[in-house]
């Protein structure tokens, strides 16, 4: 039976729901801020920013999900039995075949569009496999995990839409911008744990929240959160750019106001604050792209 389901073919379907396309959003809105950011016209640059979209969401990001549910199959059978892996719709190997396919396109795609685009899509994806794969699994440390993903997920995404318009490395202030919005980040992945909570304590999984307790783990997603923040409306006053800094700074008192709920019910509020706060947050991103790409940077 076992030799009869290795050699099933998934369904396209099942493949399309491995690889989560809602997750692709987060890469490709951060690889439009950089496309934004460079302050080059895309009117001539239409196939690279095609490309770098594709390789932003459906394939670098996508091979993280197909690489994270192959080495999380066994608890997944246990925790989530109708996902596509456990539940036989992803058979055999397959689930590993899929993530080293992505990877070998990921890498493919990233070569055409220049050296520091493929320099950032190793590194994106080697942290992919760290994350998942065992001995080192980065996710099983709320620090180390985070900030794997909030690195994936704003940072090199934003770097690698500069340096597709560019060609060459991106401006010192864009990779500053797309670092603290990267360091960010990481509060918003501490805010996305709090669902699982009691699962990782079971699994022993360090998630800051279980680390530190519901209650400081939310303070410090709060803090990490707005401090990035705080320095990109300074950053953006300094460099001569003031209705931008005062836009972010706008947005930013908005999430103050929605982090007070948060606060006082970090596990129940942790899913409506994903929704609302991380919105704003976004949105100061591309503010911040546009205060970029307006002074040449």
């Amino acid at each position: 039976m076992n030799s009869v389901r290795a050699m099933q073919r998934p369904t396209l379907a099942a493949v399309l729901e491995l690889l989560k396309p809602i997750t692709w959003f987060a890469p490709m809105w951060a690889f439009g801020c950089g496309v934004v950011s460079s302050g080059l016209p895309a009117s001539e640059r239409w196939p690279v920013i095609v490309a770098g979209i594709v390789l932003a969401g459906p394939l670098v990001c996508a091979t993280s999900q197909a690489i994270n549910d192959w080495f999380d199959r066994h608890v997944d059978a246990i925790n989530e039995p109708n996902r596509p892996i456990p539940s036989g719709r992803i058979p055999g190997r397959w689930g590993l075949y899929i993530a080293m396919i992505g990877t070998a396109l990921s890498l493919a795609v990233a070569a055409t569009l220049g050296s520091w685009v493929l320099g950032a899509a190793i590194v994106g994806l080697v942290l992919a496999w760290l994350y998942s794969a065992p001995p080192i699994r980065l996710k099983q440390n709320g620090w180390f995990g985070n900030s794997a993903v909030a690195l994936s997920y704003e940072g090199l995404p934003w770097f690698t839409g500069a340096a597709v318009m560019a060609a060459v490395m991106p401006d010192w202030r864009i990779i500053l911008v797309a670092f603290l919005y990267s360091v960010g980040a990481h509060g918003i992945m501490t805010t996305n744990d709090f669902k699982a909570v009691e699962g990782d304590r079971k699994l022993g999984v360090r998630s800051l929240p279980v680390m530190l307790g519901e209650d400081f783990a939310a303070k410090l997603a709060c803090v990490v959160m707005a401090v990035p923040q705080m320095v990109v409306i300074g950053l953006l006053a300094y460099w001569d750019r003031p209705v931008h800094a005062l836009i972010v700074g706008g947005l930013l008192a908005a999430q103050f106001v929605l982090m007070v709920s948060l606060l006082k019910d970090p596990k129940g509020k942790a899913a409506w604050y994903n929704a609302t706060g991380t919105t704003l947050y976004v949105l100061g991103m591309l503010t911040s792209a546009f205060a970029l790409g307006a002074g040449g940077a």
